[in-house]
């Protein structure tokens, strides 16, 4: 069952924010530091993002228009549901808004990708799938939090929209145009890139839970709204990991679709659900990512179970067995 190390590097963020919480100026310092962080985050996903690879997976078209009805409809109406049902008499208003907004998240591409090569899947398909989730969320998101939040996230103003485009999709368009210069430069220092993401995460993060220990906040969470909290995301995973795998049966998908539409239809993105919380919902961010911070380690743990599973299916062996002269 694997510990993502990133998932205990925020606890100790928020560990530290509990203990020294920015405050007065130094807030204001890491508020604009955060801000600027967050646009870097989404000028380097539009850097990665292959505009011709895009364009190539549109031939897998019902996959990934299952994927994003998965993600952006059925996640969201399921969300609805519980946030609707829960409140208050299990979910604090602030919790099931997290919950909802968890929902509205787009998927994840780089474990999406992992899963599924692991499980002997299309892997192709998962990483358009991801592609194209993480695209459509930088709009679909803040529009169906606008729209299902309410205000929580202080309505559909021009302001708001202003500044999820300032800080969202400017920044991503323009990594997209910068891409003809810099793109080598991405693919040569991924991985050292890979850890500017992660420090920018990070930053939101601190600069999040401090204003929330700041406002005090943290009294509404109880050990006993933390085990709800927790029950309610597994059922939630495990709804859609059954629909995403036998709702693609349904439809007709073969195998190794059927993989790549279980792990990019059931998973949610911590990497841009966080910067777009702290931008959507401001002084109350702190308790909207803790249900999306407990729901990644929850889907990496179950789905690396899956996939290891999904990998000793007799059609998946068959397939490696098959492969294998051709490679030789």
């Amino acid at each position: 069952m694997p510990v993502d190390p990133f998932i205990l590097a925020l606890l100790a963020t928020v560990g530290l924010a509990a203990l020294l919480p920015a405050a007065g100026q130094a807030a204001d310092v890491a508020g604009g530091a955060a801000t600027a962080a967050i646009a870097l985050l989404f000028f380097l996903y539009g850097a990665r993002l292959s505009t011709r690879d895009a364009l190539d997976g549109l031939r897998h078209w019902r996959l990934h228009l299952t994927v994003l009805a998965c993600t952006f409809v059925v996640f969201p109406l399921l969300g609805l549901a519980a946030a609707e049902g829960l409140e208050p008499w299990l979910l604090t208003p602030q919790l099931a808004s997290g919950l909802l907004f968890l929902c509205l998240v787009p998927s994840t591409v780089q474990s999406s990708i992992a899963f599924t090569s692991i499980a002997r899947g299309n892997v192709p398909a998962a990483i358009c799938a991801g592609s194209f989730s993480s695209l459509a969320g930088i709009v679909l998101t803040p529009l169906l939090a606008a729209l299902l939040l309410g205000g929580t996230v202080g309505g559909f103003s021009a302001d708001s929209l202003l500044r999820i485009v300032a800080q969202l999709l400017v920044p991503f368009l323009a990594g997209q145009l910068a891409r003809r210069w810099i793109a080598g430069f991405v693919g040569r220092h991924r991985k050292a890139l890979s850890y500017v993401d992660r420090v920018s995460i990070l930053l939101v993060v601190y600069t999040a839970f401090s204003e929330g220990m700041v406002r005090g906040v943290w009294h509404q969470v109880t050990p006993a709204r933390l085990a709800a909290l927790l029950g309610v995301e597994a059922v939630l995973l495990a709804l859609m990991l059954a629909l995403t795998w036998y709702g693609a049966g349904r439809l007709g998908f073969g195998r190794d679709d059927r993989v790549a539409i279980q792990f990019a239809g059931s998973k949610k993105s911590l990497a841009a659900g966080l910067p777009m919380a702290s931008v959507l919902f401001g002084a109350q961010a702190s308790l909207a990512v803790l249900p999306l911070m407990l729901f990644h380690q929850m889907q990496l743990m179950v789905c690396a179970v899956i996939a290891r599973r999904r990998a000793r299916d007799p059609e998946a062996a068959e397939a490696a067995g098959t492969a294998a002269p051709n490679v030789a």
